[in-house]
């Protein structure tokens, strides 16, 4: 059974015995490399990864005893505990070769071999390593699965006739593996269609990763995204594997990509052209097969044109287009989203059941709700912790009166309020770029976002 994808590492001081191990393994496994000396050992190891190392215990002339073996075996376990090594051993070794067993050796061959026999111990020291590397690389992906795993998600909730749309749209491209790219303010439910996209098609049963491209700096943006070899940089202590190679098979969910910088954007199209990946600090490509999800809340458009966006990956990331309309202009849904958020946080506060009124519901629906369904959830949980009555008033909302509707917004403002109306405003002059408008404010990103959740916007 020939695996020419296998590469093997011959350490020998005896030139013979590569020549005849290499004779013997390179039709065999293809990918053969001799060294003399135990001390290249490592310094090759750095260069170049090997799946079995073949290794002698004895260098030194007149040296009989193993030890020395023993010593470079611990010196590679060392440096890689993943490695399998077999002992290459002549006959009166074999007592320092069953210790050297002790100390990680997978098996030992005895000097002069029968090569049918060598074969299969090599055969089977492979499919060991095949399955040491399958199952790190399951428990790399269940650590990266759960570092993007979010709790319990809502279904897409709405009646109206332009959601009513949206769920043919959905039900139309899920089906496809064509990449989708989501459009719609803050707060309207971006990732909850690129949820219902991944539930209604074929990859289902493989893994949802969702991405929030804001909130990965551009130094860990290749570690994160397309993973790292262990030793690939500084805190690199294990390999780690990145997004794309976790939602092999699945579908992968890259929200704010509009506020991607340029060099990055030509990583990410690399990617997506060629559908493969080179982790930090290797040179074999991990080839990957997602379906890809983006969203934003800016023109991509206005960016090409502007140059802060590569238009040909925007080609490639939006062979179809989703636009989530604004709660503002689907307010008849409002009652249906209201009461799905009071009977959701009086469970958490354990409350029971407040009744929406329905001259609280038309006082809600009169509101425009800059911050979309994001401020409704905030504002429908900050009246259930504040009300103590079982039916909601009027005045339970009447923080909603404050609006950027007044003349003057700074009439009986408190501070959070100020902060609220500046982030509003500054947002609207900025066509809600994140970016421009973190900077105008004098914020981090992350500080704007932060308060974007307090606020609901």
């Amino acid at each position: 059974m020939m695996d020419q994808s296998n590469r093997i590492l011959v350490v020998d001081d005896d030139e013979h015995i590569h020549l005849s191990l290499q004779v013997l393994l390179e039709p065999e496994f293809g990918d053969i490399t001799c060294i003399t000396g135990p001390n290249k050992i490592l310094p090759l190891l750095k260069e170049k990864k090997f799946d079995t190392i073949l290794l002698d215990m004895n260098y030194s002339k007149g040296e009989t005893s193993g030890e020395e073996g023993i010593f470079w075996l611990k010196k590679i376990l060392d440096f890689d505990p993943d490695y399998n090594i077999l002992l290459i051993t002549a006959y009166g070794d074999l007592k320092t070769a069953v210790k050297a067993l002790k100390f990680g050796a997978i098996d030992f061959i005895v000097k002069p071999w029968n090569n049918e026999k060598l074969l299969a111990t090599i055969h089977s020291t492979l499919k060991l390593s095949n399955n040491k590397k399958e199952v790190k690389k399951l428990k790399s992906k269940q650590k990266a699965l759960l570092n993007v795993m979010d709790g319990d998600i809502p279904e897409i909730i709405g009646e109206s006739a332009v959601m009513k749309n949206l769920y043919q749209l959905i039900n139309k491209v899920a089906q496809t593996d064509a990449n989708v790219l989501i459009q719609g303010e803050n707060g309207t439910g971006k990732e909850l269609v690129a949820r219902a996209l991944h539930k209604e098609s074929n990859r289902l049963e493989n893994p949802f990763i969702n991405v929030d491209l804001g909130a990965i700096s551009e130094s860990l943006f290749e570690s994160e995204m397309f993973g790292h070899k262990k030793g690939s940089f500084t805190d690199a202590k294990d390999n780690r594997i990145g997004r794309f190679e976790a939602g092999h098979g699945g579908t992968l969910f890259l929200d704010e990509i509009g506020n991607l910088p340029l060099t990055m954007q030509s990583k990410l199209l690399s990617v997506i052209q060629n559908r493969e990946v080179f982790p930090l600090g290797s040179n074999t490509p991990v080839n990957i097969d997602v379906r890809l999800i983006c969203a934003t809340n800016i023109s991509l458009s206005d960016a090409v044109k502007k140059g802060g966006f590569r238009q040909d990956l925007l080609y490639r990331i939006n062979t179809v287009e989703i636009t989530m309309p604004a709660l503002r202009d689907r307010k008849e849904d409002i009652p249906l989203l209201a009461n799905f958020f009071i009977e959701k946080f009086c469970k958490k506060y354990r409350r029971n059941r407040i009744k929406l009124p329905d001259y609280v519901e038309r006082k809600l629906r009169k509101y425009d709700w800059p911050g979309n369904i994001r401020e409704l959830q905030h504002t429908i949980e900050r009246a259930i912790i504040l009300t103590n009555d079982n039916v909601f008033k009027s005045s339970d909302f009447d923080f909603l009166d404050k609006t950027l509707s007044k003349e003057n917004p700074f009439e009986n403002y408190d501070l959070e309020n100020l902060e609220k109306w500046a982030i509003v405003n500054c947002l609207k002059k900025h066509g809600r770029n994140i970016s421009k408008t973190a900077n105008e404010l004098g914020l981090t990103r992350g500080a704007l976002y932060r308060r974007l959740e307090k606020y609901g916007i």
